[in-house]
């Protein structure tokens, strides 16, 4: 195997001269060699805060406030002081008013101006299903002003201040769905199925949709190996094709024999999709892994594609996940989650791959100016830019050993890479054998914690 391949060669390595300590903060499974010698590691998060239930985190337009999901509800992190984040508000029991009891398993949420969308629940679970919005327009006090109940789960969303736009897995087609909040009505909907009907040959499973993001007239959506496509939403109640961006043939999901491997592995899985402030720059995320440990499969990137023109997408680059020992789902998690791109630069978090920072002025050659990793206590489900900084939701979703919370870390200058100093105090980007070997280490304990 893969993992034993690399224990040994680790070993020969070390065998040939001394070790030295690793630092504390930097964990990785990483030579170095994925990414120019000098490039900034950053050193320390800036700050931190516990945070119970932890999942997908928004910021505020000023980047002083972060709207958190929490699983049984939402919170408000104050981080007007990167170094000294504190917790403003939370709001849980949502739709506790329902017959059906309060909202489940919140994971996901959109900001527009000062309204927060909530939705929920994210996976099957008991509880109310549907959708919440709030004012937030006061940070200590934000308070319901809509509740729709649906009769879905809703696993992501966005918000375009008067329409909702969820997934509605629950229901056959996987269609996206368009509430309209001041209403509580759905106006509008959409799936795969209006495309071309023969889609509905392809397995669910191979074809969920898992996030929409929403800018303007347009709505980008990732279908899981059926791929990203982009829709035009201009009026809510009549939606249409515009493009597809990528994603295997019809033809071939209807013919896999296994979909559960198929939908664990690359090349497929489109997890998440978002675009920069214009639209003409998208980011196309795969979520995945090795599902039999037999070298299969393993984590995959980030994929950025020129869309100026959105009917001709136009592929740039791939961003490439962080090295793992172990690419098992119970192993080293490094596959791309939920990123930002914003002002010439991709913030993306890679679960126990740590956080990085890619300048993406130009796209087709994205350059890495930031990176840290701790695989042993981190694990992050997204990264968001803020004011002076950016933010990391760290999830306790795939590990519960992990503490969650909210992570700030400095928000690095789009330059020529400044050169920092390792933990041994040589210049270079402080990955070096001992910290290799102690990720391997990590992976070891995770498959013997896994047995």
């Amino acid at each position: 195997m893969r993992r034993r391949t690399l224990l040994q060669s680790l070993a020969t390595a070390s065998a040939g001269g001394a070790v030295g300590t690793a630092s504390a903060h930097p964990l990785p499974t990483d030579d170095g060699s994925s990414t120019p010698a000098g490039t900034p590691t950053g050193g320390e998060p800036l700050g931190t805060l516990s945070l119970s239930g932890a999942r997908e985190l928004v910021t505020s337009p000023d980047g002083h406030t972060a709207y958190v999901a929490t699983g049984a509800g939402i919170a408000l992190v104050d981080v007007v002081s990167p170094s000294n984040p504190r917790l403003l508000a939370e709001r849980t029991d949502l739709l506790a008013d329902s017959a059906d009891g309060p909202m489940q398993e919140v994971q996901d949420l959109a900001l527009r101006d000062d309204r927060l969308l909530v939705v929920g629940p994210a996976n099957p679970a008991e509880g109310a299903h549907g959708l919440v919005v709030f004012d937030v327009s006061d940070r200590q006090t934000p308070e319901r002003v809509t509740a729709v109940e649906l009769d879905t789960r809703v696993h992501n969303c966005d918000f375009d201040g008067r329409y909702a736009y969820v997934t509605a897995n629950s229901r056959t087609d996987n269609p996206l769905v368009v509430v309209d909040t001041r209403t509580g009505e759905a106006v509008g909907s959409w799936s795969l199925g209006a495309a071309d009907e023969r889609w509905a040959e392809v397995s669910p499973s191979l074809r969920p949709l898992h996030d929409v993001t929403v800018r303007g007239d347009r709505a980008y959506l990732a279908y899981w190996d059926a791929g990203t496509w982009i829709l035009d939403v201009s009026d809510p109640a009549d939606i249409s094709l515009v493009s597809r961006v990528r994603g295997r043939s019809r033809e071939a999901l209807a013919a896999v024999s296994d979909p559960r491997t198929e939908r664990t592995e690359p090349p497929g899985n489109d997890h998440y999709v978002t675009v920069d402030e214009d639209a003409t720059l998208l980011g196309v995320g795969g979520e995945s892994w090795d599902r039999d440990d037999d070298g299969s499969g393993g984590p995959s990137g980030i994929e950025l594609f020129d869309i100026s023109d959105p009917r001709a997408p136009e592929s740039l680059a791939t961003v490439d996940p962080p090295p793992t020992s172990d690419p098992t789902r119970g192993g080293v998690l490094t596959t791309a989650h939920n990123f930002e791109l914003t002002d010439g630069r991709l913030y993306s978090a890679w679960y126990e791959g740590g956080v990085r920072v890619h300048d993406v002025r130009e796209p087709s050659q994205p350059r890495e100016i930031f990176r840290w990793r701790d695989s042993s206590t981190t694990s992050f489900w997204t990264a968001q830019r803020g004011a002076g900084c950016f933010l990391a939701a760290n999830t306790a979703a795939l590990d519960s050993d992990i503490s969650p919370g909210v992570y700030t870390f400095p928000d690095p200058a789009v330059g020529a890479p400044t050169r920092t100093e390792n933990a041994t105090g040589a210049g270079g980007d402080g990955f070096g054998i001992a910290a290799a070997l102690a990720a391997v280490g990590l992976g070891a304990w995770r498959l013997a914690r896994r047995q």
